[in-house]
């Protein structure tokens, strides 16, 4: 809430600065026309800024109050009838108000004698300067709210976002817990002293997904250490043929940060499909950081399910798409798919970096 306060307020700030820079070069603009010889007489510096005192009004009250309060609710003929209002009231005031500074025994003539066109263009010159400004003054305005407008469509998605993320995460938690207690009650038929380790194991990764996830970003050797638990945990109830490998290069740092169970379901694929209980099967998982990149990459023996078991039904692959568009939009890519021969099944994962969001 202060860092919003503090960012509306600088933006009024620079607002403020450009307007004021810019009417200080309009006000000097009479000076221009002041000869080098000439003494400086304030009357007529004032005189000559009458017209960009009338242009100033005009703006701020189209800016100010015009604007906002009748073109939202396309009220646009009482904005042209209070234009035309105030256009006649500065007309009207200008000439006694130019005649009080520069009284005609001055030698002060209105329009000035050395004018040649006639004073219905003197009139209409002014008039189409009016009109200009209040063009400005409306294009400013309206550009402002749909600034805001726009800006509170963002701050909208973004609450989407984040609530659907959540949502997502609350349903990665059971689904991986799920799919865990699977892998455990299928050792518990041949090994129960593998069960026992792999109970073990799955109350470390328990405390990792309950406790230590609820974070949007988490550190990225924390979420590779979950992901070798549960490597672990399903080398307990694969056999020894099966070739697994892991192999994760990050950071000594450990300042590297990620959206938290974003690979679990990638690596948990590669356990479903990539297994055959009599053909030659390897899992192999590369994590790695990179010049400010993130990579991830599974490469596994294809085995897919029969159509008959319903497992899962991809909900896993679902998820990683929605976790990396709603956590990484534009910043990243993902390759997925079999090869030509249908034997490997590979996917690749590249979150990269930008200015506003570094790795």
């Amino acid at each position: 809430m202060k860092n919003e306060k503090e960012h509306k307020s600088s933006g009024w700030a620079v607002q403020a600065f450009f307007h004021l820079l810019a009417w200080v070069c309009i006000f000097a603009a009479p000076l221009l026309f002041h000869g080098y010889n000439e003494s400086f007489a304030w009357n007529r510096y004032l005189h000559g800024s009458l017209f960009p005192l009338s242009l100033c009004v005009l703006f701020y009250v189209n800016y100010l109050w015009l604007v906002p309060a009748l073109i939202p609710r396309k009220r646009y003929t009482a904005f042209v009838l209070y234009n035309l209002a105030v256009y006649a009231l500065l007309a009207l005031l200008r000439e006694p108000v130019a005649r009080w500074l520069l009284p005609p025994e001055a030698g002060w003539q209105f329009p000035p004698a050395h004018m040649p066109p006639p004073r219905w263009a003197f009139v209409l010159r002014d008039l189409l300067t009016y009109v200009f400004a209040t063009g400005v003054a409306v294009m400013l305005r309206l550009s402002m709210q749909w600034r805001k407008a726009e800006q509170g469509r963002r701050e909208a998605e973004l609450g989407r976002a984040e609530a659907e993320l959540q949502n997502l995460k609350n349903q990665i938690n059971p689904h991986f817990l799920l799919n865990t207690l699977n892998n455990i009650y299928a050792l518990t038929a041949f090994d129960g002293e593998k069960a026992r380790e792999a109970i073990l194991e799955l109350s470390r990764l328990l405390r990792y997904v309950l406790y230590e996830n609820q974070t949007p970003l988490v550190s990225l050797t924390k979420e590779a250490g979950f992901l070798r638990s549960y490597v672990e945990l399903m080398r307990l109830r694969v056999g020894k043929e099966v070739d697994i490998r892991v192999d994760i290069d990050l950071p000594p740092d450990g300042r590297t940060c990620v959206a938290p169970l974003i690979f679990i379901s990638l690596v948990e694929n590669a356990f479903k499909h990539g297994i055959s209980p009599t053909e030659p099967s390897f899992v192999h998982i590369s994590l790695s950081v990179t010049g400010g990149e993130i990579r991830f990459t599974t490469t596994n023996s294809n085995y897919p399910k029969s159509q008959a078991d319903k497992a899962g039904s991809g909900i896993g692959l679902k998820q990683v798409e929605s976790r990396l568009r709603l956590a990484y939009p534009e910043r990243h890519t993902w390759h997925h798919g079999v090869t030509d021969d249908g034997k490997v099944y590979l996917s690749s994962i590249l979150i990269y970096a930008s200015k506003e969001q570094p790795i």
